[in-house]
């Protein structure tokens, strides 16, 4: 399993595969505050508050996407969440049905050409994602959190990024501290950059951090400029990542580039090896995740 440059994609044989189903031991991951605790009655308590005003709105949102385009308006995808279980998360549809029939899984790129017309609009005001207050209600994701990611690309990414499954520590969130200070990954970069702030989240969470980064996700939404937004709430953070150290390696076997990022058409999803030998299976690579790598990065508010 590897993250690769562009300049191997033709040398080395490849598919893609499913991630195999696979657990993390919280004794291997962060250890979240007593507040996460209790915050998952706060979470479905206010995703129900949410969705009276919000499934009305869904309706409207799926319907139009029927009506401009080909397939479904919900759209379905199955999610890593806390200590690797799998679950499907809900988002409306915004693009082209038959989007990776060619290419595989591949991270979203900007100006995306596979993205819908009306996509484009649902995306630049994230109404894609109120249907995940579904998923919040079942208790599956929580408002506030890391991310969820899709286990391709996480099996990709624990295995090029140290520390890089401590974000499973707790319930994936529909907003995050990382998302409301930097873009869409991009690269192995931004991944690492995101890390480190949901590895801070995770540390310091609690009720006032929470009410900020939904408050201010709210205020994005409607386009409040972010220059002096998130400075005024406290949640401006400037990232630094280290280098990798020394016999870690993004390549195949520990032999591939020292640190050329992946671009989203270079992230291949190759054979992980013989699941019975533990090849598959990120607790047979713990010692290149131990503890001292935990939160990869340094967070420094600015």
């Amino acid at each position: 399993m590897s993250v690769t440059n562009s300049s191997t994609i033709a040398r080395k044989p490849h598919h893609t595969v499913a991630a195999p189903a696979w657990r993390v031991p919280a004794a291997d991951l962060l250890r979240p505050p007593a507040y996460f605790r209790w915050k998952v009655i706060l979470d479905r308590t206010l995703a129900a508050l949410l969705l009276a005003p919000g499934l009305p709105m869904i309706a409207l949102m799926v319907l139009l996407v029927r009506l401009t385009s080909r397939g479904p308006g919900i759209f379905r995808q199955v999610r890593v969440g806390q200590r690797g279980r799998k679950f499907t998360i809900h988002k409306i549809r915004t693009m082209r049905h038959d989007a990776e029939a060619a290419s595989g899984p591949v991270w979203t790129q900007a100006r995306d050409p596979r993205i819908t017309l009306v996509g484009r609009v649902l995306r630049k005001f994230h109404l894609d994602e109120l249907p995940q207050l579904l998923n919040v209600l079942k208790g599956e994701m929580s408002l506030i959190g890391p991310r969820p990611e899709r286990p391709e690309f996480v099996h990709v990414l624990a295995e090029a990024i140290p520390g890089y499954l401590n974000r499973l520590a707790v319930p994936p969130g529909v907003t995050g501290l990382a998302q409301v200070n930097l873009p869409p990954d991009t690269d192995l970069d931004s991944v690492r950059r995101k890390l480190a702030l949901d590895c801070e989240y995770i540390r310091r969470a609690g009720p006032w951090l929470d009410i900020r980064l939904f408050s201010g996700t709210l205020l994005r939404i409607f386009k409040v400029p972010e220059r002096w937004l998130l400075p005024v709430l406290g949640l401006r953070r400037k990232v630094t990542i280290p280098a990798i150290p020394e016999g870690v390696s993004s390549g195949e076997n520990g032999n591939g580039s020292d640190h050329a990022p992946a671009t989203p058409t270079s992230v291949l999803i190759q054979a992980a090896g013989d699941p019975a030998k533990g090849d598959g299976d990120p607790s047979s690579h713990r010692h290149r995740r131990s503890k001292h790598l935990r939160g990869y990065g340094s967070v420094k508010p600015r």
